[in-house]
C-alpha cells in the first residue's frame, strides 16, 4: 500500500519551502503527499513580502476533505501563523488519534521575516505540543519557546532540549545548523528514547532555504513507511544533507536559493 503524509502549513510562492518543500520532500522519498493550507505568502529568496491566513472555517474542509479520503500515515505540521488556526488544527487533529504527528515550530523565514505572530508562541504549546510524537525546533526557536538565550554549546542544546520535552511533546530533535563549526549536529531526545547526537559534516552554502521543513518533512516520511522514530531521524539527516551539498548546483534566485530536493534523482 501506498505510504501517505499529510503535510499541514504555509504556500511559499518560491517554492524553497513550507507545503512546496514539504511535497517535493515526500515524493523524492517515495511517499504520496497531501496538504492543507494554513497561510498563503509572498515569499522568494530574498524575503517575505505579505501573508494572508486560510479562514479557519476553510482550514477545518480542507482537513475534512483529506482525512474522510485519504489514509494518513503521517502528519507534518509547519507554519501556524495565528493563535485560531493552532487551535482548528488541533482540534481536528484530536480526533484523529493513532496517526504520528511532526511539529516543525516555524517562526521566522531564512530571510529573518516573521511568520508565528508573539501570541501565539503560547498557544503552539498548549495545542501542539501534546498531539506531536516529535518537535524539529532549531536554536532560535528553542530560545524563544523557553523564553531564554540561544544555546552556545552542545551540553546546553541537551539541556534544552530536555526543556523542551518538559512542555509536552514525545520527542525533541533540536536543530543544531546554525553552529558555523565542521559539524551539523542535532540532538534527539525523548520520553522513551535516550539523548542521541545525529551529526553530519556542515556544509558551506548560502542555499538553506527551506531546510527545516524539509528535514521534519523526511522524518515524516520515514514514520508514514513504518520507521521507529530513530531510524526515521537518521536516514531523514543523512538525505538533508546530501540536499545540502547539492543546494549550489540548483541557482534558483538572488537570494537564499533551496535545497536540492531532488538531488538522488536529477542526473543531470
Amino acid at each position: 500500500m501506498t505510504a501517505i503524509a499529510l503535510t499541514i502549513a504555509g504556500s511559499d510562492s518560491g517554492g524553497g519551502a513550507g507545503i512546496q518543500a514539504d511535497l517535493k520532500t515526500f515524493s523524492a522519498l517515495g511517499v504520496y503527499g497531501a496538504s492543507v493550507l494554513t497561510a498563503l505568502t509572498a515569499q522568494n529568496t530574498m524575503g517575505v513580502t505579505a501573508i494572508h491566513d486560510v479562514p479557519t472555517a476553510f482550514l477545518t474542509a480542507q482537513m475534512d476533505a483529506v482525512f474522510d479520503d485519504l489514509a494518513v500515515n503521517a502528519v507534518k505540521i509547519g507554519m501556524l501563523s495565528q493563535p485560531g488556526v493552532i487551535e482548528t488544527v488541533a482540534d481536528g487533529l484530536a480526533t484523529r488519534s493513532g496517526i504520528p504527528v511532526v511539529l516543525d515550530p516555524v517562526m521566522v523565514a531564512e530571510s529573518g521575516d516573521p511568520l508565528l505572530a508573539e501570541d501565539a508562541v503560547a498557544s503552539l504549546i498548549k495545542h501542539m505540543f501534546s498531539l506531536a510524537v516529535l518537535i524539529t525546533p532549531n536554536l532560535h526557536e528553542a530560545a524563544r519557546l523557553l523564553d531564554t538565550s540561544m544555546t552556545k554549546s552542545r551540553r546546553e542544546m541537551e539541556d534544552q532540549a530536555a526543556g523542551l520535552l518538559d512542555l509536552g511533546a514525545g520527542a525533541v530533535l533540536l536543530k543544531g545548523g546554525h553552529f558555523a563549526g565542521e559539524e551539523a549536529a542535532d540532538f534527539l531526545i525523548g520520553r522513551t528514547l535516550q539523548g542521541r547526537w545525529f551529526s553530519a559534516p556542515f556544509i558551506k552554502t548560502r542555499n538553506t532555504h527551506g531546510t527545516g521543513c524539509s528535514l521534519s518533512s523526511a522524518v515524516t516520511a520515514g514514520l508514514a513507511k513504518g520507521r521507529d522514530l530513530e531510524t526515521a531521524v537518521g536516514e531523514a539527516k543523512v538525505w538533508l544533507s546530501g540536499a545540502i551539498a547539492m543546494a549550489d548546483a540548483l541557482n534558483i534566485g538572488q537570494g537564499a536559493g533551496p535545497v536540492h530536493h531532488f538531488h538522488d534523482i536529477w542526473k543531470d
